[in-house]
């Protein structure tokens, strides 16, 4: 068997996983202790995220004539791509947070639908919050005024009603209009 033969299953698989992918990292993982890495994997798996580290050539080939293909030139040393098929900020979110604490992880580069950037683009695209966190600010930015005016409600509703509010406005004093000075 040639080695082409060998080589071409592990070819596809890469591009299985990158087919209708929303985003692809790519990450130096070099000086990551083990325990890190079994960290950072479990922390991608529990997000949805693939975390694979595959030769250069395999993923070069593989990004062949897709998207991501702006990708080769990033692919220098030993690379690992983070592949998110469902949320397109999870990786650059997860990655650089854990770069933080773990000095070693290196972001190199990125496609996030279909655009390309380099490692201080995905920095800037980790600050993005979820599209679940950006959807509960939103329904809370809606619910706002909805809420406001049922605390509103039922503060007169405590004291006494509307008619209770009606005797208090009478019997305060009318305020006086201001005396405009003569021309």
């Amino acid at each position: 068997m040639a080695k082409v033969e060998l080589k071409q299953p592990i070819v596809q698989a890469i591009a299985d996983d990158i087919k209708d992918a929303q985003s692809v990292v790519i990450v130096d993982y070099r000086g990551l202790t083990v325990a890190q890495d079994t960290e950072l994997r479990k922390q991608l798996r529990e997000a949805g995220v693939i975390y694979k580290v595959c030769k250069n050539t395999m993923m070069k080939r593989a990004f062949e004539g897709t998207d991501f293909a702006g990708l080769e030139e990033y692919l220098e040393g030993p690379s690992a791509m983070v592949v998110s098929k469902d949320d397109a900020t999870a990786p650059a979110r997860i990655i650089c947070k854990f770069a933080k604490t773990a000095e070693a992880l290196e972001v190199k580069a990125g496609v996030v639908e279909g655009t390309v950037y380099d490692a201080a683009g995905i920095t800037e695209l980790s600050k993005i919050p979820s599209r679940e966190e950006l959807l509960s600010k939103l329904l809370g930015s809606l619910q706002s005024p909805i809420t406001n005016l049922a605390r509103v409600l039922n503060q007169i509703a405590e004291q006494g009603g509307a008619e209770a509010c009606e005797a208090a406005a009478e019997e305060a004093p009318a305020e006086e209009p201001a005396e405009t000075p003569a021309e």
